[in-house]
């Protein structure tokens, strides 16, 4: 095979249609993919330069394959697009006289040429259009509608109805100015009342093809989309609902009246909506067969164009109060939706499209004037406790043998479907209030004690989800049918997974209740704890007790015991995952925050000393792959345990409340610690180079100094010494993590800080090093460098001004931070130059490092902005502020010395561009939202992408 041109565009032999030819064929069959991207770039050249106006008319030849016409088409398109003031404009009318006929030679087909030589054809229609071409669209039609027989009528009209279904869409893609693309829409609008009779004709012919009419319901939607007179479509939409009953054509009726029904602008037309509504209406007789057929595709289609009307359109259906009847039906016809037979998603697919609609129901009725508002509600609150049964009927659970036979994949969409319907239920207690948990609380105690009353635990299960789903969300402090509910929880008995589970969260979502009512904390407890050692319900019964002992933890003296026993039992047994155990662990240290000083570490130290005895032993063994699950498993136990043990807290809430804390020495976190310290340090030692073991143990340290605050002081020397070691022995992200929560904490304590300034310049000693040698494959390093001296700054600026950190390293560090590829280390470096600019007037040192490399900074920031910037422009954007707020004169100085160079920071930018961007950073020193737009819109220029209003003057 011939190898591919790629010389310059500018030699005018080069790009003949032999050579193109030969580009596609090395682009579509060499299995060489450099030798595919050399010839990618070549076409794209070649479809850029002058020679392409006429190539690709050889290319549409009929003797040319399919690929080939389909380049030559694409090549059209592309001129018409971006290069259409390349072309005289004496040569306008001859380009569309000879698209035109393309269009029609291509009319039965290649499709895809057909469709992109539409696309170009759509194209030019709105080149022209306002000035040129007024006539388009009338031209168009007398030019397709002729031909003799109905298979060329046909395959006319289909030629002709492609290029109508793309010229709206093509009008909605393409990149204008707002002003010129309302000009458009109009022109194009005015021609639909021509359009309408002539799409109505051929829909109702009877010798057109089902192809045909199809393109007819696609036109339709694609011109609604341009803001069309409804009441001219009536007609149409007519049809469209009369097409729902022929097979082929129901999924693109469907669509286009769904489109026709969602367009928001619909409400200026209420007539066309009323009319709508009886056809919409009909429609439940075809949905009632569709169930009975147990065709869900028809079910789903009709229940699709009901919610549409429905849900689009609620408030102006409301306002007309004179019809409240036909709404009213459309409402019970919704419901009749949402309780679809079957179960979702295995038998039905519908009631999910549903339940959007109640919610905006609901607002719109609570939205209106006080007398209608009273009408709806007495219309649609037994409506709303109608859907409150429906909707715990579909969450029932099938029976055990059923859901069995279920996929992975359906379970997981039946218990999202669940989240949709708890979420429902927890907007409908706005409306009926307290009422909805009695009407709940009492189907239950029937359920519960009434012997006349057959129920399976699908039923009791489905009420207790109720309860769960309100309680999650909503205070029901001030509910009476609490308690009685916490009451009729034991009698339930749970031979079920799915219902014990469902028990447990109940629980758990009243924990809040539990501690303004702690006489009922026993009972819940006690069978919390008596299913903690049921691994199936591993997930629900931990969360419950971990929720239990957050919110009732001034409350848990009395049951501390139990919780302790219960807990110790299943972790020496090891019936949890990992994840639970460390939720039961961050649950107990909730519990021991509860307790007498006196009996922390006592506690403590039994929960943790088989734990740690393991860890020595670890300390002391070989590594190797078990040894090293076990060690990151021991460390999360322990730091689970100390994020949530809080001393600091601790009396919070309790009547004693004595005035004695702990001597920093003596807090029973700080005792463990220096316990477990030098078994860390020993197997930091051993696993320097794991990061997992590394991360792990400095959360042991990083969970504890968060709830320890200023009491860790006793660990802060030997903890900087450790941090200091380890980063000198093998730099990793965790330590200046751990560093950072240091400075965070005892910036302001001049007793601790001297060991955490010493650690602040070895790091960033090592770290310049790094950098200095190649820091991109350290992007974590990188990152975590920049976030701890944001925090330096912002907690301590004065450490720069003893002469120990050069601000100067962490400035250049950040100048090469700005060139990584990823997302969040950029982040942080424009966060640490924001934070650095904001101290240009009282440390001197980032005044000096400013004046000297400001222009640098600057060239940096453009560069960074005129790239693909990753959803960091506000970011940026506020290191530009922030220069333009407190360096003014730096950056009048240097912001156009910076752009200076010809093509930077994108070939793209015109000089006109660049001076327009200065003047408008120059005077933006007060609105850090308008510098993100005017930073924004210069972003989308050096990608050239331009913002439609900014880069409509260029």
């Amino acid at each position: 095979m011939s190898s591919v041109p790629v010389q310059q565009p500018s030699d005018s032999t080069e790009f003949t249609v032999e050579a193109v030819e030969r580009a596609l064929q090395q682009l579509y069959y060499d299995p060489d993919m450099t030798q595919k991207n050399v010839a990618q770039k070549w076409l794209s050249q070649a479809q850029a330069s002058p020679q392409a106006w006429l190539f690709c008319w050889a290319l549409l030849r009929p003797d040319k394959v399919p690929e080939i016409q389909f380049f030559g088409a694409s090549t059209l398109h592309a001129k018409i697009t971006r290069h259409w003031t390349d072309l005289p404009a004496e040569q306008h009318e001859s380009l569309r006289s000879q698209l035109i006929a393309e269009v029609g030679r291509f009319s039965c087909g290649p499709k895809m040429v057909l469709t992109r030589l539409c696309v170009a054809l759509a194209s030019l229609i709105l080149h022209n259009l306002l000035d040129s071409w007024t006539t388009a669209v009338p031209d168009l039609l007398r030019a397709f509608q002729g031909g003799e027989g109905s298979v060329e009528v046909d395959v006319r009209h289909q030629a002709l109805l492609e290029v109508l279904v793309v010229l709206p869409e093509e009008l909605q893609i393409r990149k204008l100015p707002a002003e010129r693309r309302a000009h458009l829409q109009r022109a194009l609008a005015q021609e639909w009342s021509s359009l309408c009779p002539i799409l109505r004709q051929i829909l109702r012919k009877e010798t057109t093809a089902g192809q045909v009419k199809e393109r007819v319901l696609r036109c339709l939607s694609s011109w609604l989309a341009l803001d069309v007179d409804l009441g001219e479509s009536e007609g149409l939409l007519q049809d469209s609902f009369t097409l729902l009953k022929e097979r082929e054509l129901f999924d693109t009726a469907v669509e286009t009246l769904v489109s026709a029904i969602s367009q928001c602008d619909c409400q200026r037309f209420v007539d066309s909506l009323l009319k709508m509504m009886p056809q919409v209406l009909a429609l439940q007789e075809p949905l009632k067969k569709s169930v009975q057929d147990r065709d869900m595709e028809t079910c789903h289609g009709i229940c699709r164009i009901a919610v549409a009307l429905g849900e689009t359109h609620c408030r102006t259906l409301l306002e007309q109060v004179d019809q409240w009847q036909g709404f009213q039906a459309l409402v019970s016809m919704i419901l009749s939706c949402t309780g679809m037979p079957g179960h979702y998603p295995v038998d039905e697919t519908s009631s999910s499209l549903t339940l959007t609609f109640w919610y905006t129901l609901q607002d719109d009725i609570m939205s209106l004037d006080t007398e209608k508002q009273t009408l709806y509600l007495q219309v649609y609150r037994p409506v709303y406790f109608q859907l409150v049964e429906v909707l715990l009927h579909k969450a029932r659970f099938p029976s055990d043998q059923e859901f069995t036979s279920w996929s992975s994949d359906d379970k997981e969409q039946f218990r999202t479907y669940r989240v949709d319907i708890s979420d429902t239920l927890m907007c409908v207690y706005e409306l009926l209030g307290p009422e909805l948990l009695r009407n709940l609380y009492d189907k239950l105690g029937v359920l519960l004690t009434d012997t006349t009353h057959s129920s399976s635990w699908q039923d009791i299960e489905a009420l207790l989800y109720g309860f769960q789903s309100i309680a999650e969300t909503v205070d029901v402090s001030y509910s009476d049918v609490i308690p009685g509910l916490i009451g009729l929880i034991p009698l339930i008995t749970a031979t079920n997974v799915q219902l014990a589970e469902t028990i447990m969260l109940t629980i758990g979502s009243l924990a809040e209740w539990l501690a303004d009512h702690s006489i009922m904390l026993a009972g819940a407890l006690r069978l919390v704890l008596q299913a903690l050692s049921n691994a199936d319900l591993s997930v629900s019964t931990v969360s419950t007790l971990k929720r239990i002992c957050r919110e009732c933890r001034h409350h848990l003296r009395p049951h501390a015991n139990d919780i302790l026993t219960a807990s110790q039992e299943v972790l020496v047994k090891q019936i949890h995952k990992t994840t639970q155990i460390m939720w039961l662990m961050q649950a107990l240290g909730y519990l021991l925050s509860s307790l007498p000083d006196e009996e922390i570490l006592g506690k403590l130290l039994s929960l943790l000393s088989p734990h740690i005895q393991q860890l020595e032993r670890l300390a002391n063994e070989t590594p190797s792959p078990a040894s090293k699950l076990s060690t990151l498993h021991i460390l999360g136990l322990i730091s689970s345990i100390f994020s949530t043990l809080d001393l600091n807290t601790q009396r919070e809430g309790q009547e004693d409340s004595r005035n004695s804390h702990f001597q920093p020495h003596a807090n029973p976190v700080v005792v463990v610690l220096q316990q477990v310290f030098p078994l860390i340090q020993t197997l930091l030692s051993k696993w320097l180079k794991e990061t997992e073991v590394v991360t792990a143990a400095c959360a042991v340290f990083e969970k504890s100094l968060k709830t320890l605050i200023r009491d860790f002081a006793p660990l802060v020397g030997q903890l900087c010494e450790l941090i200091g070691q380890l980063f000198s022995s093998y730099p990793q992200a965790c330590a200046l993590d751990l560093t950072r929560q240091l400075v965070h904490v005892f910036a302001c304590e001049k007793e601790h800080f001297p060991p955490i300034a010493a650690l602040l310049e070895l790091v960033t000693s090592i770290t310049m090093a790094i950098f200095q040698h190649g820091a991109r494959d350290h992007p974590d390093v990188a990152d975590s460098f920049m976030q701890l001296h944001t925090q330096v700054m912002k907690r301590k600026p004065d450490v720069y001004l003893t002469g120990g950190l050069d601000i100067k390293v962490v400035f250049y560090c950040g100048i090469l931070s700005f060139k990584f590829p990823e997302t969040p280390t950029v982040k942080s470096t424009c966060l640490l130059f924001t934070e650095l600019i904001s101290h240009c007037e009282d440390l001197p040192e980032v005044r000096e490092v400013l004046q000297e490399d400001g222009l640098l900074l600057l060239q940096t920031l453009l560069e960074s902005i005129g790239g693909q910037s990753r959803g960091l422009l506000e970011h940026q954007s506020e290191v530009m502020f922030s220069v333009s707020r407190y360096c003014p004169t730096l950056l009048s100085l240097q912001l156009r010395d910076a752009l200076q160079p010809p093509g930077f920071p994108s070939a793209l930018l015109t000089p006109e561009q660049k001076e327009h961007f200065c003047q408008q950073v120059l005077r933006e020193q007060l609105s850090k939202w308008k510098m993100r737009d005017v930073i924004k819109e210069f972003s989308l220029l050096c990608q050239g992408l331009p913002g439609v209003e900014y880069a409509a003057s260029y």
